[in-house]
């Protein structure tokens, strides 16, 4: 009896080391890596703000793992940062990082470039998105820094693209293809999103907030983010890989990104056609998204952004 005690009391001892060590695969370098099909993966950093722990890296970024290398969407908010998600990487594959696509011009999108190209990869973003990085670039450089401090900003340069696009570019990497699409304004001007045909998986950037609160402070455009979003729709993904939160299907992005955009876009035409101000707007209740992270510091001012530029429709 004693024997088959120890036996089981082994095997339950085994498989909670089983688990923890499988837990440990799922977070490495302040990531939790999610599985979206065989080769992708979504890397899902901090959902809170920019510090000398993430490194920048307060965002989700996508992984393919091709034939040779691998596609990287969006590549860190710093020098450190990136090197922390090649690293991420090198647990999954020992394939180097080839290409990099830059979604939007906001620095977690694109101040990982310098160390991504000094390691050779290849890089790409929408025309739009590049003319927003270099006008802005001293600017994101100075914030990052009071983020994440002086450390953490080692290395850190304003690298841009090698190939830049207006409004569409067809790639074809290790014999799959992939399609980059500027569709108009998101959380950023130029923001753009990675279509792979073969899996119908959708690589949206900042077009899509999964599991927390967008912010539309960038763009203050409303109506442009919910064409955008529609536009990407339209393609019937089986899988967006967000710019923040979770790796999800397209119900999720649409409950937690456009709808709550068609929501507050709604109730401030509403107060615009009864003559209220932009504090009515401060104020819509908005507790129906409750469940979104970041929701209270950020929801209210978004209502007032939107209450801006529909004042004057």
């Amino acid at each position: 009896m004693f024997k088959w005690k120890m036996i089981a009391l082994i095997g339950v001892l085994f498989c909670m080391a089983t688990q923890a060590s499988e837990a440990a695969i799922q977070q490495q370098n302040g990531f939790e890596i999610q599985k979206v099909s065989d080769n992708v993966y979504a890397l899902v950093g901090d959902m809170t703000q920019r510090s000398p722990q993430n490194l920048g890296n307060n965002a989700t970024y996508g992984v393919v793992i091709l034939k040779t290398g691998v596609l990287l969407v969006d590549s860190g908010g710093s020098y450190l940062g990136a090197k922390a998600i090649a690293k991420t990487i090198q647990g999954l594959t020992n394939k180097p990082v080839k290409w990099v696509v830059n979604t939007g011009s906001q620095d977690h999108r694109w101040l990982g470039n310098s160390y991504f190209k000094k390691m050779g990869a290849v890089i790409y973003t929408s025309a739009r998105a590049e003319t927003d990085q270099k006008s802005g670039c001293n600017q994101q450089f100075s914030m990052m820094e009071g983020f994440i401090g002086k450390k953490g900003i080692e290395g850190t340069q304003c690298v841009y693209a090698d190939h830049t696009f207006k409004k569409h570019l067809a790639l074809k990497l290790d014999g799959v293809k992939f399609e980059l699409y500027h569709e108009g304004t998101a959380h950023t001007f130029g923001n753009s999103f990675v279509w792979m045909p073969s899996q119908k998986i959708a690589f949206v950037g900042d077009m899509v907030f999964n599991d927390r609160a967008l912010g539309i402070q960038y763009t203050k455009d409303v109506n442009g983010w919910i064409a955008t979003f529609n536009a990407m729709a339209a393609f019937k993904p089986k899988m967006v890989v967000p710019g923040h939160g979770h790796a999800g299907d397209l119900a999720l992005a649409k409950r937690d990104t456009y709808d709550y955009l068609v929501f507050l876009r709604d109730k401030v035409r509403q107060l615009v056609a009864n003559d209220e101000d932009m504090i009515a707007a401060g104020k819509i209740d908005q507790s129906r998204f409750n469940y979104l992270k970041q929701l209270d510091s950020i929801g209210a001012k978004n209502a007032m952004w939107i209450f801006e530029t529909l004042q004057f429709e």
